[in-house]
């Protein structure tokens, strides 16, 4: 199947932390005008951090496929779009090492991220927080609901 006939899907993400680190949520919504279907998916973690959670969101959203799409990922998390850009060719040929040789810092979570993204054709995208977004504001309603979740357990 070529690339333009792939189904296009818009994701939006975010994590939440609160403190930071502390208890972590993490939220998506997935958009396919095409289908007109929107799913939200939200979760949690009891230990963790934000950028361990904005990590977490992709991963789960892009995992949410079950075929290759062609998708627009919407982050707020400049760490997760530089990353996923900039950062992580880099890192993958020096054996997920930084340029000071140090271990990537959630290298686990971006190996996982890298996987998932390779299934499909995603093109990244930076949307500011907190800016009247309607995608962003509810992946971020999601995230803190997960974060409510988590602490009344």
């Amino acid at each position: 199947m070529t690339d333009s006939l792939l189904q296009h899907v818009v994701i939006y993400t975010d994590g939440a932390c609160s403190p930071n680190p502390g208890t972590g949520g993490w939220g998506a919504v997935l958009i396919s005008q095409k289908h007109q279907q929107r799913k939200e998916l939200s979760g949690a973690e009891a230990d963790t951090t934000n950028n361990r959670m904005e990590l977490t969101a992709v991963i789960e959203g892009l995992n949410a496929l079950k075929k290759r799409c062609s998708i627009d990922v919407y982050t707020d998390s400049q760490y997760v779009r530089k990353g996923v850009l900039e950062w992580m060719p880099k890192w993958k040929m020096n054996g997920w090492k930084t340029s000071d040789k140090k271990p990537v810092k959630n290298a686990d979570l971006w190996q996982i991220l890298d996987e998932a993204s390779v299934r499909h054709l995603v093109r990244w995208h930076w949307v500011k927080g907190h800016s009247g977004n309607p995608g962003n504001e509810k992946a971020d309603a999601l995230a803190n609901l997960g974060v409510e979740k988590a602490m009344k357990q």
